[in-house]
């Protein structure tokens, strides 16, 4: 076909192994199943093979170990493929904040409220019951929340609590939701930071409307997206502190400032796939690390994995390890405690809900199936 003829070293394989040792690889995406990225991504290192590595970097405690260790020992980057903080309003406000006028960061939120209601696609995401989506905690899901805090103020966490948010689906509160096994409809999540600042995020969460907003709140001003104009910023001041040609309140739709915005507009998630992809390829061209390296990522991954231990016990602190020292390392090496199935079907080892004893019984899945069918006939008939 035409397309192999653009592309006569082309291979298709259906075993990793043989995969990575295709004549000529330079570098690989893993996209595989969210909490199973690491092992392949080790594999990849340590043959010197460059990693843009979907989310989570991390499923484990003990798999973020193993990735941190084949990352340092490797000849080849690792990046994070993680998009949000690209997007062209967190690009304004690191921008806004890099510039000091809104002083230190005290204080931030993050949300990511992406509730996915059936259409006709249950299959397609959530093929067997036993498929990690059915079983995953909305905080595991935490780096389109934190990343972009993170990178707007170059502050990392170093202690997470987290309080779940529980409503478990029945026929009268439905709302199409495909992920009705778990009654936990989100979590907040506190991190305390390096710098004595404090964070509150929710990750993958299921509230009524969708959105992903977030707030910097500086010892001067403060600055936020909009939440229902998301693209829209607000930066505002004290009265007694207001920067030379600012006003105490400002309100503005920022705009690209790089030739390339032209692909950045046409680029998903608001530009983010653009700046993910030339950020790694530039990083390989210039034999430099990414801002989204391996650090970072683990750490996001260990403030997930510990956020959702510390809800299972109702805001219990948990110390994020610093995965640069060997001494935090040792302690998390065996720990390989996960609420997932694995794809091979490996069963969990902790729950996925404190909510220990909800099981949903045989008459709760017939009513949700009859919810679920009314509901998608009301779509199809709009």
């Amino acid at each position: 076909c035409s397309e192999s003829a653009r592309f006569p070293n082309a291979g298709a394989y259906n075993n990793f192994d043989d995969f990575i040792n295709h004549e000529g690889l330079e570098a690989i995406v893993v996209a595989n199943y969210f909490h199973e990225h690491a092992p392949y991504a080790v594999k990849a290192l340590n043959k010197n093979i460059h990693v843009l590595s979907e989310c989570t970097p991390a499923g484990t405690m003990g798999d973020a170990v193993a990735l941190v260790r084949a990352a340092e020992k490797s000849e080849a980057i690792y990046m994070l493929a993680e998009n949000y903080p690209y997007m062209k309003f967190n690009q304004e406000m690191r921008r806004v904040y890099q510039s000091g006028v809104l002083g230190k960061v005290l204080y931030a939120e993050g949300e990511y409220n992406h509730p996915i209601w059936g259409d006709g696609y249950t299959s397609e995401l959530c093929p067997n019951s036993k498929h990690w989506r059915y079983h995953m905690p909305r905080v595991y899901y935490i780096t389109h929340a934190l990343a972009p805090l993170c990178y707007i103020t170059g502050v990392m966490p170093k202690r997470v609590s987290a309080f779940p948010i529980s409503y478990p689906h029945t026929k009268e509160n439905f709302m199409g939701d495909l992920y009705w096994r778990l009654p936990d409809r989100s979590a907040m999540v506190s991190c305390f930071n390096e710098d004595g600042s404090v964070f509150r995020v929710f990750g993958w969460s299921q509230f009524g409307a969708h959105d992903n907003t977030y707030r910097i709140c500086g010892s001067i001003g403060q600055i936020e997206n909009v939440r229902g104009d998301t693209e829209r910023i607000t930066l505002r001041f004290n009265d007694s502190f207001i920067p030379e040609g600012m006003k105490e309140n400002n309100s503005y739709y920022p705009e690209w400032n790089l030739e390339d915005k032209d692909l950045a507009e046409k680029a998903g998630h608001g530009g983010g796939d653009f700046f993910t992809v030339k950020n790694f390829t530039d990083c390989i061209r210039t034999n430099t690390q990414p801002q989204f390296d391996v650090y970072f990522g683990t750490t996001l991954s260990a403030v997930a994995i510990l956020a959702h231990k510390s809800a299972l016990e109702y805001g219990v602190p948990y110390d994020v390890p610093n995965f640069r020292k060997e001494e935090d390392r040792v302690k998390y090496e065996n720990d390989f405690d996960t609420p997932l199935y694995g794809s091979d079907g490996t069963p969990p080892t902790i729950p996925s809900t404190e909510l220990s004893e909800y099981i949903p019984t045989a008459e709760s899945m017939a009513e949700y199936d009859e919810a679920y069918a009314k509901f998608i006939a009301k779509r199809n008939a709009k």
